[in-house]
């Protein structure tokens, strides 16, 4: 079984008053949660990893819990979110789509009522790469006012051996959103799309 030993937690949060215009009544919230990790692939190649998200499940889970306590603790307010993952140089990109399974459930089963697809992004990287982590509404893919995205990086990762895994989270759309399109109060939440 490989061990993923975390080296480094952290959590990002934010509130966003305004973009240039008026203030909302409230502002927008959006968080990420980063673990720096080792890679047990890293240097070799091996050709089934699969198995090894099922390993990744705690480590998504602990970031879910921490992302809503930065939020909040309000599950009904949280509607947007998106996953990630930097691989250090030693790995392959491959590492990082070990996060669709053990991230982006973790965050679905928490939220409940979740539909959509969480937005991935992923890439390899050294210390203090920068990685654009998508975000999308929860339940409802075609809402626009929600295609956005939080910048996640740890100055001191990932190292070469190491792959920073990312889960991202907000409440409401962007601040001044007016591109059209599905707007929330649309959302049936029957399919993840509409």
């Amino acid at each position: 079984m490989p061990e993923f030993t975390i080296r480094k937690i952290s959590v990002i949060a934010e509130e966003i008053h305004h973009d240039g215009g008026p203030a909302p009544a409230q502002p927008r919230r959006r968080a990420a949660a980063l673990a720096v990790v080792r890679n047990p692939f890293a240097g070799r190649y091996a050709e089934e990893l699969q198995g090894a998200m099922d390993d990744l499940k705690p480590l998504g889970r602990m970031l879910t819990e921490r992302l809503i306590a930065a939020l909040g603790g309000d599950l009904a307010a949280i509607d947007g979110y998106g996953k990630g993952a930097i691989v250090g140089t030693a790995g392959e990109l491959e590492h990082g789509a070990l996060w669709h399974v053990p991230g982006g459930y973790a965050m679905r089963e928490r939220l409940g009522a979740s539909k959509a697809i969480v937005p991935s992004a992923m890439k390899l990287g050294g210390f203090g790469a920068s990685l654009d982590v998508p975000l999308g509404h929860a339940n409802a893919a075609y809402v626009r006012s929600h295609f956005d995205a939080i910048t996640v990086c740890d100055p001191e990762g990932p190292r070469p051996d190491e792959i920073l895994f990312a889960l991202a989270m907000s409440i409401g759309g962007r601040i001044h959103s007016r591109m059209g399109g599905l707007e929330v109060d649309q959302v049936k939440g029957e399919d993840g799309l509409r």
